[in-house]
Formats: C-alpha cells, sequence, structure tokens
C-alpha cells in the first residue's frame, strides 16, 4: 500500500481477493463485453441502456480488478494458524471482556478482510492496536475519540479461517 504500512492479509484473505479477481476477469468481465458489444451495434447509444448501464458496469469492474490487483501486489500474508500463541498477534481470535461486563470476539485481520458485522477487524484499528500483545488475563485500554475503557483479555485463538 501506498501509505506507508504493510498491507498483511490471511491466507484465506489472499485466497478470497484472488478468487474475486479470477470471477471478475474471466467470468463477469467477458460477459459485460459481450453485452456491451451487442448493445453498440443496435444503433443509437445515447438511448440504448444495455449499452449505458454495461459501459458504467464493466468501468466499475475494471476499477475493483486494479484495485484487487494492487491489494493482492503488495500483500505480506501473515499465517499463524496453528501456531501456540499465548498472546495477541495477527490473525488471532480474541475473546475480550468490556467495562459494562459485555463479552466480545474479534478476529483481527488485514484491512482488505473487514466485514460490516465488526467480526473481522483491521490491524490497524484502535481496539486490535489495544489488543495487540496482550495474553490471557491482561487488562487493555482502549482508547478512543470518546475516551478510554478498560477490557479484559478473555482467550487467544488461532483457527483456520475459510
Amino acid at each position: 500500500m501506498s501509505d506507508g504500512f504493510k498491507n498483511y492479509i490471511t491466507p484465506a484473505g489472499f485466497r478470497r481477493l484472488n478468487e474475486e479477481m479470477t470471477r471478475l476477469w474471466k467470468v463477469e468481465r467477458p460477459q459485460t463485453v459481450t453485452t456491451v458489444s451487442w448493445a453498440a451495434g443496435n444503433g443509437d447509444r445515447s438511448e440504448n441502456g444495455d449499452y449505458i448501464y454495461g459501459k458504467r458496469r464493466l468501468r466499475e469492474i475494471d476499477r475493483r480488478i486494479r484495485r484487487l490487483s494492487k491489494s493482492l501486489d503488495s500483500a505480506v500474508v501473515v499465517d499463524n494458524v496453528g501456531k501456540n500463541h499465548d498472546r495477541v498477534f495477527f490473525g488471532a481470535t480474541v475473546t475480550y471482556r468490556r467495562e459494562n461486563l459485555d463479552q466480545n470476539e474479534v478476529t483481527i485481520v488485514g484491512i482488505d478482510e473487514l466485514d460490516t458485522g465488526g467480526q473481522r477487524i483491521s490491524w490497524r484499528s484502535p481496539l486490535a492496536t489495544a489488543l495487540l500483545k496482550a495474553r490471557v488475563g491482561d487488562i487493555v485500554t482502549l482508547r478512543t475519540p470518546g475516551g478510554s475503557e478498560k477490557l479484559e483479555v478473555l482467550g487467544v485463538r488461532y483457527d483456520p479461517q475459510s
């Protein structure tokens, strides 16, 4: 990545990005090109929905392919699965308890592997930064713009990711 940080990624994340790139390049893009070519042969392109939306979709596919290509080229695959770490490192699934006694579980992954549910978090996030290198039983401080909060690390494991 051009921002000076390493682009760490789990083996499963690398595989998913590769599969998406292959699907876009070998399936979706050729289908879209075929549709656009067919639509272009139908005459007036200014009012041809298949042509207009096909070209837009083609630009989206090409933009995503460029992004995936850059991510994959700069990726540093880190595989901690199966290693017996008693500390939190990249790829760890961490169970922790907040001050309000809510118990949560997150997996620390690369920036290209995040999910919207918050189960997989970036190793650069404030939560991951607080948890990294902690051991079971440690109390760590999560610093956020809203203030600080104490978290207790309850468990650390390294599961194979799908």
